[in-house]
């Protein structure tokens, strides 16, 4: 097979004309060409308003060697067979009782895959509902119904990932192929082919419901089980040992406990759950407080954010741009954006009453009027620590998001506060829109962002969203909608893990997200292979008829 790298064409070329371009470049004839695959396209915009696909393709032709050999081209190679992502499990303690995985999210539902694949028959709980159930309750919250604690858009199967962009790049540096396979396994199970090889892939909240329920039938098919409304609310140790001995578990719809036998446990909770934190704690679980950052999300039309990308005049045909910006305050606090959505909506990411968040959110055609985007300051454990119940406090970051979380619900009476940047400047209260309308699933009333913050973090993101405006003209328009608060960028703690994963509870594994060891989909999916990797190594698969 040949590899041709940096092959470019003009954005919104025919199919026709991509197989015309692999034949000149290989210097032969159409009748040599067996077949093609792409495997890397990204956009090329720096000449705009003149766009390029650019691609990595994968070739196979007749004659190969003797094409190759005539060939003077660096960026023609010959490509060998793609190592294959394959665990095989070779503990050798037995389980007596079914490993638990506590959570659905990325983590979990990875982690539980490849379990159940080889043979471990893993408990999957789930505090939440099933993703159907979920959507439907989401739904009804954002038209004015109400908030329900444990099926919102933190808490169900799927996980908070399953109300945002799916997007599906990462930044984590990958050796092992954990994240080739996370991608592998979103497209085996419902997920456009796409993204195995697009720069930026993203699935789209509204066919993510879909590939996370078909993950989830592909578990119990392998001999897993998953329990949905099975919140634990405790876990047992043994004093002698320091393991883990068993789950109390709460049926979430009639409030009945249960005590699970279990020396395994998988802990893939989201950032969202608090209280299973503060349980941690109680029970002495080693933890440690971590950087995160808050801030705001920000709307802009999406044809400034394509002007701005592609060149005025750029062809309709191109995908809703994106951006990634980053600037420096003049006291040195980084500000950035975070989880930008191409032609999305800010949505009410609530999960606590009282308490008001917003993330963002696309569907797959990403064919919405405006683009949204956090704009979010980088805090640290100096900055929060004041707000923890004591001076050490682990979840003192926690305690901080709540405080803001608390003055946002305030700050727009129960409805997402929405506040004009050129007001926001001025601190003064918005009334009414200018030429940019919100689009937000959930309430949203006009009213006072900068006052959520203190001021510190307000002052930074003003100056922040100032700067962008070098890099991307207009960014910082007066009538920029901004909206509050965006406070879980990120878990506020880390749960700490010894080289072999586990916590300092033996047979406690934290695992992705909510133990603070990713962030995003595919960086919590590839850390749930990996914890299934650490089982594997220590423990034989469960064998005992059930």
């Amino acid at each position: 097979m040949l590899r041709i790298q940096q092959l470019k064409l003009p954005a919104g070329h025919s199919p026709e004309a991509l197989r015309k371009r692999i034949v000149k470049e290989l210097l032969t004839k159409e009748t040599e060409l067996m077949s093609y695959k792409i495997r890397r396209h990204s956009l090329d915009a720096r000449k705009k308003p003149q766009i390029y696909d650019v691609y990595t393709i994968d070739v196979r032709v007749r004659h190969e060697l003797q094409i190759y050999k005539r060939l003077r081209n660096k960026n023609i190679t010959v490509q060998g067979k793609e190592p294959v992502y394959r665990v095989e499990p070779f503990g050798t303690i037995p389980l007596n009782e079914r490993p638990v995985i506590i959570g659905t999210g990325p983590a979990g539902l990875f982690c539980g895959y490849e379990l159940a694949r080889m043979g471990y028959c893993p408990i999957l709980l789930e505090r939440g509902a099933d993703v159907d159930t979920r959507v439907k309750n989401v739904q009804d919250f954002w038209e004015g119904g109400e908030l329900l604690p444990e099926s919102n858009v933190q808490f169900g199967e799927g996980g908070a990932g399953t109300f945002s962009d799916g997007k599906l790049n990462t930044l984590t540096h990958d050796t092992c192929g954990r994240n080739r396979e996370v991608l592998r396994l979103f497209a085996l199970h419902g997920a456009p082919e796409e993204i195995l090889y697009e720069s930026r892939p993203h699935i789209g909240t509204d066919i993510l419901a879909g590939v996370v329920k078909n993950i989830r039938n592909a578990i119990i098919s392998m001999g897993g089980d998953v329990r949905f409304h099975a919140k634990v609310t405790d876990i047992h140790i043994s004093e002698k040992s320091c393991c883990l001995s068993g789950l109390t578990v709460r049926d979430t719809k009639n409030g009945e406990e249960s005590f699970l036998n279990t020396s395994l446990a998988v802990l893939a909770i989201g950032h969202s759950a608090r209280d299973t934190f503060s349980m941690l704690r109680q029970r002495n679980i080693h933890m440690e407080p971590k950087a995160f950052a808050a801030g705001v999300r920000v709307e802009h039309p999406q044809a400034l954010v394509n002007d701005a990308q592609y060149g005025k005049g750029h062809s309709s045909r191109l995908p809703a741009a994106a951006y990634k910006l980053t600037a420096k305050t003049g006291s040195g606090r980084g500000v950035y954006t975070f989880c930008m959505c191409p032609g999305g909506y800010v949505v009410n990411a609530s999960s606590e009453a009282g308490h008001l968040a917003v993330n963002g959110m696309s569907y797959s055609g990403r064919n919405g009027e405006n683009a949204n985007s956090a704009v979010i300051v980088t805090v640290h454990p100096d900055d929060f620590a004041r707000y923890g119940e004591t001076p050490d406090d682990v979840l003192s970051g926690m305690h901080f998001q709540r405080y803001l979380e608390e003055r946002a619900f305030f700050a727009g009476q129960g409805k997402v506060p929405v506040q004009l940047f050129g007001d926001f400047c001025k601190n003064r209260t918005s009334a009414g829109p200018g030429t940019i309308r919100p689009h937000i699933k959930g309430g949203y009333t006009w009213g006072d962002v900068r006052g959520i913050f203190p001021e510190f973090l307000s002052a930074s993101l003003e100056e922040g969203i100032k700067a962008f405006d070098q890099k991307l003209s207009g960014f910082a328009a007066s009538d920029a909608v901004l909206s509050g608060v965006e406070s879980r960028t990120s878990s506020p703690v880390r749960i700490v893990r010894c080289e072999t994963l586990e916590s300092s509870v033996s047979g406690l594994y934290p695992c992705g997200e909510g133990a603070g060891y990713a962030g995003g989909i595919t960086s919590a999916a590839a850390d749930g292979l990996r914890v299934a990797e650490a089982v594997s190594r220590i423990y034989r698969p469960f064998e005992k008829a059930f």
